[in-house]
C-alpha cells in the first residue's frame, strides 16, 4: 500500500492511465475507419447475382446485400405466421436482396425469408446493367433489337448477342463523349459570350451619357454571328442525341419481359462468369469512376469528383485567407502589443470564439459577407447584372471566408504558443548584434515559430474540411452545374457555388428517397473525406517536421 501511495505521488499511475486512454482512443478511431473502409470499398466489388426460386414457384434475381436474424416476436409483429415456425424456434433468418429494375418493379430492395427459399442458383448469363437513371437492372438478355424505329426491327439472338452488345456500348460511349465535349466546349463558350454581350448592352443602357449607337450596333452584329453559330452547334448536338437511340435490349426477369433502351445504358457486366482478376479489374474501374465522374440520380449514383474538387479548393482558399490574418494577429499580440488588460481581454475573446457553434458563423457569413459585402460589390461593380446577383449570393469566396473566420482562433492560439516557446535570449542576442526589430522577427523568431504556425493550419484544415452546417448557408449546393475553375477568364470563379463532401454525405444519407441504395455511398464518401483530410494533414505535418529539424536549436 505504501509503495502504491509513493507511486501515486510520483505520478506513475497517471502515466499508465494516460497511455491506456490513448491506446483506447487510437483503437476506437482505427475501428471506425476500418468499418467505414470495409463498407465503402466493398460497395464497388462486382458481387455475384443470385437467382432464388421461392416455395411458391416465383423466381427472384438480385444481389445478396445483407443477412439478418429476426426475432420470433418481431417476425409475428411484421405479419409473419406463427404456424411456419418450428417449436422452440426463436429467430428467423432473412436476406436483403437488391433486385433492381426499379422502373418496372419497385422497390429495388426486398427481404426474403430463408423458409421461403426452395433453390439458390448463380447462372452465368445473368447480366447487371448500369443505367443513367433508375439504378441497376438485373435479368437475362433474351435478344437485342436494332433499328427500333423501323416497323420491323432487326432482332439478334443466341451467341451473337455479346459481340453486338459490346460494339453498341463502344459506339454509345464515343457518342456520349462527343456530346459532352460539344456541350462543355463550343456551346458553353458561345453561351458565355452571349451573356457577356447581354451585360455589355445593359451597361450601355445604364450609362449616364446614354448608349453609343456604334457600340450597340456592334453588339447586335456579334450577337447575330454567335446565334448562328449556336444554332449550327445545336443541330450537331441534335444529330448526336438522335444517334443514341435505335438499339434496345430485351430482358427477361421471370416475372415479366421488358425492353431497355440502350441510350440509357452505361455499362453491362456478367459478374457470375467473372474470375477473381476480372472482378478486381472491374472493382478498380468502379472506384476510378466514383472518383472521376459526376453524380447522377439525385447523388445516389455516379461519382463525386465535383465534391472532391470543391472540398479541396475551398480548404486551400480558406488556408490562404486564415494563415496571414491569424499569424499577423498572433505576432502583434505577442511581439508588439503592450501587455495589459486590453490584450488579456482580446486573448479571452479569441479563446471564446473557438467555442461558438459553427452554425452561428454560417448565419454571420450569410448576413455580412453575402448580403452586405456581396450586395455592395454588385451595386458598385456589377450593376448591369442586377437584379440577378453576382457576389450577392452564396459562393466559394464567402464559404472560404466564413470558415477562415471559424478557424481563426485556432491559428492565433497555436502561433502565439509557438512564439512563447522561443527564448527571449535569442531576441536579445539578435538585437545586441545590431539587427533591427523587424530583422529579428523575420530572420530569427518567425522561422523558429513556423512549425507552430503549421500546427495551427493543420488543425484549421481538419476542422474546416468536416464542417457542413455553415456551408449550407454560404455556398454549398446539392449539385453544381459548373466547377469553380475552368478555361474561361478569370479561370477561378469565386462567385460560383460548389459541392462539398461533407454536405454530400449529409444529402445522400438523410435526404435520399432510396436509403438502402444510398447507404454504401455514404460510407464510400466518408472514407474519401477522411482520406483527403488525412492526406492534407500528413503533408502539413511532414513540412512541419522538416522545419523543426532545421530550426531545432533549443529544447
Amino acid at each position: 500500500m505504501k509503495n502504491w501511495l509513493n507511486n501515486l505521488q510520483n505520478g506513475e499511475p497517471w502515466v499508465w492511465f494516460s497511455a491506456a486512454a490513448l491506446v483506447t482512443c487510437v483503437a476506437a478511431v482505427s475501428a471506425v475507419v476500418c468499418l467505414v473502409a470495409f463498407r465503402g470499398l466493398t460497395h464497388f466489388w462486382p458481387a455475384d447475382v443470385a437467382e432464388i426460386t421461392l416455395v411458391g414457384g416465383e423466381r427472384v434475381i438480385g444481389e445478396i446485400v445483407e443477412v439478418d436474424d429476426l426475432s420470433r416476436a418481431s417476425f409475428i409483429e411484421n405479419g409473419g405466421s406463427e404456424e411456419i415456425l418450428q417449436a422452440g424456434q426463436q429467430s428467423v433468418t432473412r436476406w436483403l436482396l437488391k433486385t433492381g429494375n426499379r422502373r418496372i418493379d419497385p422497390p429495388d430492395f426486398r427481404w426474403v425469408f430463408a423458409h421461403e427459399m426452395a433453390l439458390i442458383e448463380y447462372p452465368e448469363d445473368i447480366v447487371v446493367i448500369e443505367r443513367e437513371a433508375w439504378g441497376n437492372a438485373y435479368g437475362h438478355i433474351v435478344a437485342i433489337e436494332l433499328n427500333t424505329s423501323d416497323p420491323e426491327p432487326t432482332v439478334v439472338k443466341g451467341t451473337s448477342i455479346d459481340s453486338v452488345l459490346l460494339s453498341a456500348l463502344v459506339r454509345l460511349d464515343d457518342t456520349r463523349g462527343a456530346i459532352r465535349e460539344l456541350e462543355q466546349g463550343s456551346l458553353n463558350r458561345i453561351s458565355s459570350e452571349l451573356e457577356a454581350l447581354r451585360l455589355e448592352l445593359r451597361r450601355q443602357e445604364l450609362s449616364h451619357d446614354g448608349p453609343e449607337l456604334t457600340a450597340v450596333a456592334n453588339i447586335a452584329a456579334q450577337e447575330r454571328v454567335l446565334l448562328t453559330a449556336y444554332r449550327e452547334q445545336e443541330q450537331i448536338l441534335s444529330g448526336l442525341l438522335s444517334s443514341l437511340t435505335g438499339t434496345a435490349l430485351v430482358i427477361n426477369t421471370h416475372s415479366k419481359q421488358w425492353h431497355q433502351d440502350m441510350s440509357e445504358v452505361l455499362r453491362v457486366q456478367w459478374p457470375n462468369r467473372m474470375s477473381f482478376p476480372g472482378k478486381f479489374r472491374a472493382w478498380l474501374g468502379n472506384v476510378w469512376r466514383f472518383l472521376s465522374d459526376n453524380p447522377r440520380e439525385a447523388n445516389t449514383e455516379g461519382g463525386v469528383f465535383p465534391a472532391i474538387f470543391g472540398t479541396v479548393l475551398m480548404v486551400l482558399l480558406m488556408s490562404v485567407f486564415v494563415a496571414p490574418i491569424g499569424i499577423i494577429t498572433a505576432i502583434y499580440l505577442h511581439e508588439y502589443a503592450q501587455q495589459g488588460p486590453l490584450v488579456r481581454t482580446l486573448r479571452i475573446a479569441v479563446g471564446n470564439l473557438a467555442g461558438v457553434p459553427s452554425i452561428v458563423y454560417g448565419v454571420f457569413g450569410l448576413g455580412f459577407f453575402v448580403y452586405v459585402l456581396g450586395g455592395n460589390l454588385d451595386t458598385l461593380f456589377f450593376p448591369e447584372a442586377l437584379p440577378a446577383p453576382t457576389f450577392g449570393t452564396p459562393g466559394l469566396i464567402w464559404a472560404s471566408l466564413t470558415l477562415a473566420l471559424l478557424t481563426l482562433p485556432v491559428v492565433i492560439v497555436s502561433t502565439e504558443e509557438g512564439l512563447t516557446r522561443i527564448p527571449q535570449s535569442l531576441r536579445e542576442g539578435s538585437l545586441a548584434l545590431g539587427a533591427t526589430r523587424a530583422e529579428t522577427l523575420f530572420r530569427v523568431v518567425l522561422p523558429m515559430a513556423t512549425p507552430a504556425m503549421l500546427t495551427g493550419i493543420i488543425l484549421a484544415v481538419a476542422r474546416a474540411a468536416g464542417e457542413v452546417a455553415p456551408l449550407m448557408l454560404v455556398g454549398v449546393v446539392k449539385l453544381a452545374p459548373q466547377l469553380p475553375i475552368d478555361g474561361e477568364f478569370p479561370f477561378l470563379h469565386l462567385d460560383r457555388k460548389f459541392m462539398h463532401l461533407g454536405f454530400h454525405i449529409y444529402d445522400v444519407g438523410f435526404q435520399s428517397a432510396n436509403i438502402e441504395a444510398a447507404r454504401p455511398l455514404v460510407y464510400a464518401t466518408a472514407l474519401l473525406l477522411i482520406t483527403i483530410v488525412i492526406g492534407l494533414n500528413l503533408s502539413a505535418i511532414a513540412l512541419r517536421n522538416r522545419l523543426e529539424r532545421s530550426y531545432n536549436t533549443f529544447e
